[in-house]
């Protein structure tokens, strides 16, 4: 079914990538698990239902474009407005004019794009008026919408993730701004062959906006005459020189590539955990960042299986600060390659959290007066250290049976060593300890 004009003819000054915003549902490159036939949101769009929703999905996946093709297929006024330059006082401004044009019988499509910079009392403001129909509201955000949009606005709209360009796509869109004589280059006879197409398709991660952008320069500086344009290799490098790939440093992409990191780690994938690595570096992460959280994989998941697993973290951390990009990253590198292939043990981590459980739940005990310091007359005098007994005068240096929990509660068992690793050795040494101990016990009851 092909949909009505969408969007009024741009003018020739416009960026590529203005110029060749579709004007159809039809022409829409992308998201087809929501536009194509049969689907949600292309059943809404059909029937001229709208509702309020939101866009989530990576940049220049097309939630601008399809907020305006909506607008003007269900014929609604169009306004737009962003959450970093806007706030409450536009708000209202808009929502005066779409009461004006409700005595008109017309609707208004309000698109606020990056709406997770709003704060609470800002997307509060708009609320009233998307529950009395007076906006029809379409949000855009990069952002996990549960993580950075209140209850309250989430509740009242519908919420559609956008994908990441696939291949196809972009070379579709690249072709289509090549051949089209009116808005893109199509005027023009252009050596472009596929295996520069391909280049360009690469360097846009999956980025319309970037792709388009990207071709543009390249055109631009291509050589040629007013009829024949002539990319060369080296041209098109050195606009492809800048990295586009994806890498937000305080967004949902950052926490989602270092628990990748983090996973491929404890899964045991040196070949995943130096991709992962590879992708936070190249995008711009610092590696003071990763190398304290390699830190933290050794401690978490490696712990006591191999103890030297924190060394090589803290040295590689060292390294770094010494002698910085690129020495110190293969330093890094070499770490987290050992931490995949370390044996693994979270047996300190959880121990940790159950004794801190128990704090939390008993309170403050009194240390037993038995291992308590005694520094003083008057603290020996009070009973401080008495009957304490020295480990290393103890047979196998190790006092069977003494108890050095609170009496008020009961002796705490956190550290369950592993079979893995180093912590093999452990739990044998626990073993024994505990026979020992079970020895005393049975002397007692007799």
């Amino acid at each position: 079914m092909s949909l009505i004009n969408a969007l009024p003819e741009t003018p020739d000054f416009l960026p590529l990538a203005a110029r060749m915003r579709p004007t159809r549902i039809d022409d829409f490159v992308g998201q087809s698990h929501l536009l194509g036939d049969g689907k949600p949101l292309r059943l809404a769009i059909e029937k001229g239902v709208l509702h309020s929703m939101i866009f989530w999905g990576p940049p220049g996946t097309g939630k601008t474009t399809l907020a305006q093709l909506l607008a003007a297929h269900a014929h609604a006024r169009f306004e737009a407005i962003s959450a970093v330059f806007s706030g409450v006082k536009e708000i209202r401004a808009i929502v005066e004019r779409a009461k004006a044009a409700q005595t008109n019988q017309q609707a208004t499509l309000l698109f606020v794009d990056e709406v997770h910079r709003f704060n609470k009392s800002q997307q509060d403001a708009f609320l009233p008026y998307v529950e009395d129909g007076t906006l029809i509201f379409i949000g855009a955000t990069t952002e996990n919408p549960s993580f950075e949009l209140n209850n309250a606005l989430l509740s009242r709209a519908r919420v559609y993730v956008l994908k990441s360009l696939t291949d196809a796509d972009l070379l579709q869109i690249i072709d289509r701004a090549l051949k089209d004589k009116e808005k893109g280059f199509g005027a023009y006879s252009v050596d472009f062959p596929e295996e520069f197409r391909q280049l360009l398709v690469q360097a846009s991660d999956g980025d319309a906006r970037v792709a388009l952008n990207l071709l543009e320069i390249a055109m631009e500086l291509a050589g040629g005459d007013e009829h024949h344009k002539v990319l060369s290799e080296e041209t098109l490098k050195d606009v492809l020189s800048h990295s586009w790939r994806r890498f937000d440093k305080g967004g949902e992409a950052f926490y989602d590539q270092i628990s990748a990191l983090h996973k491929a780690v404890r899964g045991s994938s040196p070949d995943a955990a130096l991709y992962w690595l590879g992708r936070m570096i190249d995008g711009g992460c610092d590696p003071l960042y990763v190398a304290r959280r390699v830190v933290r994989m050794a401690t978490e998941d490696i712990g006591n299986a191999d103890p030297r697993a924190l060394e090589i973290a803290l040295n590689a951390w060292n390294v770094y600060e010494r002698l910085g990009s690129p020495e110190g990253e293969l330093a890094i590198a070499q770490a987290v390659v050992y931490m995949a292939v370390a044996p693994k043990s979270n047996a300190v981590y959880a121990a940790w959290g159950a004794a801190i459980r128990d704090v939390k739940t008993y309170g403050s005990l009194e240390v037993p007066l038995h291992i308590r310091n005694a520094p003083t007359k008057l603290m020996k005098s009070l009973g401080y250290g008495k009957n304490y007994r020295y480990a290393h005068d103890e047979a196998e240096g190790y006092a069977a049976g003494e108890n050095y929990f609170p009496e008020k509660m009961p002796k705490g068992h956190y550290y369950f060593p592993v079979n893995r690793g180093l912590e093999i050795k452990i739990k044998e040494k626990l073993e024994r300890l505990k026979q020992l101990d079970q020895k005393v016990l049975e002397k007692k009851e007799k």
